[in-house]
């Protein structure tokens, strides 16, 4: 009868044990899931800036040849 309980004991830990591991593994999936969205956030407003640093030199370029047509 004890060996019957011991076995019992020791699936029951075992169980425990992988309930234990199951929502940190989640967990951790969670807070790769928030890295990556933060990378790409990342590089999404790097992109953005690139372009409105193209938009600004655009609009200087445009401006400085109006200021020419408007000299001629």
């Amino acid at each position: 009868m004890n060996k019957f309980a011991v076995v019992f004991a020791a699936t029951g830990l075992l169980a425990l044990a992988a309930c234990g591991q199951k929502p940190a593994a989640e967990a951790n999936n969670a807070s790769n899931e928030v890295v990556i969205n933060e990378t790409e956030n990342a590089a999404n407003a790097l992109d953005n800036a690139a372009g409105n640093l193209s938009n600004a030199a655009n609009a200087t370029e445009n401006a400085a040849g109006n200021v020419a047509n408007a000299s001629k």
